[in-house]
């Protein structure tokens, strides 16, 4: 897949107020500081669609970007550690949970995971939630660049047998880079092989 245009849309906290279409929507989501505004950046090939911070927990919205004119990107806040008060990571939560729950345009949640950690409870945690309330999803381990080959797939390894003593099937995985592209092609490749299916 070409991305030809890529446009933000609109941001927001209330559900309701998503962009009323009927175009599928792939939501990007993860832990904060996982790189997911520079992943959504080479992915779309614009470099400042979304924002970049040096500060955790930046995404505080619910961000829909228009692309191509026939899917919607959906950038979400991260959960876990962010440097915000406890009442905003409650509200980021409900609305994060609210949109999984009443988005009927959602057909893929692409969960970030920085490959360079072992299995984090939190991420566990969270991908446990999505498949105990049937959310399709697929995992994008980021910051490939930061780890030698061999480190990489122990790490991955690591992952794949921590989810495999509860999952009877593993969730289709990407091994990404946002500093040298790694996985772009796939990650898009994917995302085009689900909207041929839905025409």
């Amino acid at each position: 897949m070409k991305i030809k245009t890529s446009a933000f849309v609109v941001s927001n906290s209330d559900v309701a107020k998503c962009p009323v279409s009927h175009l599928p929507e792939y939501a990007f989501i993860g832990r904060s500081n996982v790189g997911k505004s520079s992943l959504i950046n080479m992915i779309t090939g614009r470099k400042n669609l979304a924002k970049v911070s040096g500060k955790p927990g930046k995404t505080r919205l619910i961000n829909h970007f228009l692309i191509n004119d026939n899917w919607h990107l959906v950038d979400l806040p991260g959960y876990g550690y962010a440097k915000v008060s406890k009442l905003e990571k409650k509200t980021f939560q409900k609305y994060i949970t609210a949109y999984f729950e009443k988005r009927q345009q959602l057909v893929n949640t692409f969960i970030l995971i920085d490959c360079r950690h072992e299995p984090q409870p939190i991420d566990l945690e969270f991908l446990e939630w999505m498949g105990t309330n049937a959310i399709p999803f697929s995992i994008v381990f980021t910051k490939a660049d930061k780890l030698k080959p061999q480190a990489l797939e122990k790490n991955i390894a690591d992952y794949k047998a921590k989810l495999a003593e509860t999952w009877a099937e593993l969730p289709p995985y990407f091994v990404t880079s946002s500093a040298n592209k790694t996985g772009r092609d796939e990650i898009l490749g994917y995302i085009q092989n689900i909207n041929e299916t839905l025409k």
